[in-house]
């Protein structure tokens, strides 16, 4: 297990899931949530569902050992994570047959695209190897820079906002490898 995924686990910092707080109200949320942020604890749980406060820099929480340690594991065993929810999607589509759905999102800049990258290389490690497995993976990885660039403007927020939504469907073989994917983009505003 990392030093990083240990370090996190021995002092954890407010609640990692919001259902247990003592207080659920929205300023017990979002107290919890400041709280957790000022510690680089960027995610938590709500039930099920994965909140993400953008820190609009880079943590050391994206290692391949990081990723490693989440696949596989129940998504309560470790800290709040996108790694442990891309972990539960994947297996649930493997293990039991079943399709599978991540909703990303977000106002502009909260890291929508980063976090559907991070999502595209946990796949892409986890997945099976081979010749056509590694010709799709790599065309699913490369596929982001060139969505970004289609539409993006400057706003308030974010130097490099699309206009854009983008729906991507992921196509995987019977053993979770990954065999093709569609990417669907609509308008989201108008100038």
């Amino acid at each position: 297990m990392s030093v990083a995924l240990i370090n996190r686990m021995k002092k954890p910092t407010g609640v990692n899931d919001m259902v247990l707080l003592e207080n659920v109200t929205e300023e017990g949320m979002l107290q919890n949530l400041i709280e957790r942020f000022h510690a680089d604890e960027i995610y938590t749980y709500i039930g099920n569902v994965v909140i993400s406060v953008n820190p609009y820099r880079m943590l050391n929480i994206y290692t391949e050992d990081m990723l490693v340690e989440y696949y596989g594991r129940n998504r309560f065993e470790l800290p709040p994570h996108i790694y442990a929810i891309s972990s539960d999607a994947y297996r649930s589509m493997v293990d039991d047959n079943k399709d599978q759905c991540i909703l990303i999102t977000g106002e502009s800049g909260a890291g929508k695209t980063q976090a559907s990258k991070i999502i595209m290389q946990f796949v892409a490690t986890v997945c099976g190897k081979g010749a056509d497995v590694d010709k799709v993976k790599d065309q699913l990885l490369k596929c982001n820079p060139v969505l970004e660039a289609f539409g993006n403007a400057k706003t308030n927020r974010n130097d490099n906002s699309s206009r854009f939504g983008k729906y991507m469907d992921m196509q995987f073989n019977y053993n979770g490898d990954p065999i093709g994917g569609v990417v669907t983009e609509y308008l989201l505003e108008k100038s």
